[in-house]
């Protein structure tokens, strides 16, 4: 395994800035910008490491793709800037350790990763995932959270090792390649952090929004459009992953959905605010939130479309509040078919 795949000479000949100007949570202008960046290459402290809120957001501003919000992660480590006050970061980290009880299990394609979130598993369900395998557990955590924490230390002791479970115990035994990721979290952690850390991934992963959007092409003739307008909740993940964007406009096609334009969406989104309430930052989470929700509710939503589960458990009482139904995608394309309620 190999070190971050970062070179300090494109953040030195940089003239934009962008992963720093163009933050959303913090204010800094270009020649601040410049300061705090020479700090952070020569491994010194820096304001950003302290009031950087974790939202990924900087490795989609970067135009070269040299991953600046894991360069921010190794320092805030390196340093002992914790984002999260540091006892309850040691709890997350021994919590969300695996067990150790994974046996092995016969699955047929497609096989459906639900990561840590077996409480999810009866979403997979229906003529979407007809005939679908679907695992879930600790022993294969994508471990992708602890980019919130300053833990890229975690990441590299157990997500190849994840990996190796998913492969071993699963992939590898049934005779399949191919990993249908259920979350932006686990897909962005197996095509982009994996190759940034030199992490190998020997199986082919799918978003499951390409896979939706297959099915429901597939299954066309039996969508009945919706109709309603949506606001979509993009998760923090999504930013390593920006290609993956098209698919959501996509499946709202096929599915007969309005994607209402507003400011705090596609590369202007706000974050759900849960790990920013976790900082102690609360007066922030709560104007991002408000923002959020009042920027979905001018809109005229209907719905609130999610993919991340944190998001959707951290939202979806504000937005039932607002009038919104909360929805996982999958869901709302499950009401399309006529399988689905809608709440």
């Amino acid at each position: 395994m190999d070190g971050l795949k970062y070179d300090p000479e494109i953040c030195a000949k940089c003239e934009t800035f962008d992963c720093l100007v163009r933050c959303q949570y913090m204010d800094l202008d270009l020649e601040n910008a410049r300061k705090e960046r020479q700090r952070i290459l020569a491994g010194e402290d820096s304001r950003v490491l302290a009031e950087c809120a974790t939202c990924y957001a900087c490795e989609e501003y970067c135009p070269y793709g040299n991953h600046p919000f894991y360069l921010i992660v190794d320092r805030q480590e390196e340093l002992g800037t914790w984002p999260v006050p540091i006892p309850l970061t040691n709890q997350q980290v021994k919590m969300m350790g695996p067990r150790g009880q994974i046996v092995p299990q016969k699955v047929h394609a497609p096989v459906i990763n639900m990561c840590f979130f077996p409480m999810l598993l009866g979403f997979i369900r229906g003529k979407l995932f007809e005939g679908a395998s679907a695992i879930a557990g600790s022993d294969i955590f994508c471990n992708i959270m602890w980019l919130h924490f300053a833990k890229n230390s975690v990441i590299r002791e157990r997500l190849p090792q994840m990996i190796d479970n998913i492969q071993n115990y699963y992939l590898k035994e049934s005779g399949v390649n191919e990993l249908i990721c259920f979350h932006d979290e686990c897909y962005g952690a197996f095509t982009h952090l994996a190759p940034a850390f030199g992490i190998e991934v020997p199986f082919k992963s799918t978003h499951l929004f390409e896979y939706l959007t297959k099915r429901l092409t597939e299954l066309k003739s039996e969508i009945h459009p919706i109709n309603e307008k949506v606001a979509y909740q993009r998760p923090c993940s999504n930013r390593l992953i920006p290609e993956a964007q098209h698919w959501v406009d996509d499946i709202f096609q096929l599915i007969g959905v309005d994607r209402v334009d507003r400011e705090y969406d596609r590369e202007n989104a706000l974050c759900c605010g849960m790990l920013i309430r976790a900082m102690q930052r609360d007066d922030l989470a709560d104007d991002i939130q408000k923002r959020n929700l009042d920027d979905m509710e001018a809109a005229g939503a209907k719905y609130c479309v999610f993919n991340c589960p944190a998001c959707f458990f951290t939202m979806k009482e504000l937005v039932t509040e607002r009038g919104i139904t909360p929805i996982l995608m999958s869901e709302l394309c499950q009401v399309a078919l006529g399988e689905g309620t809608g709440w």
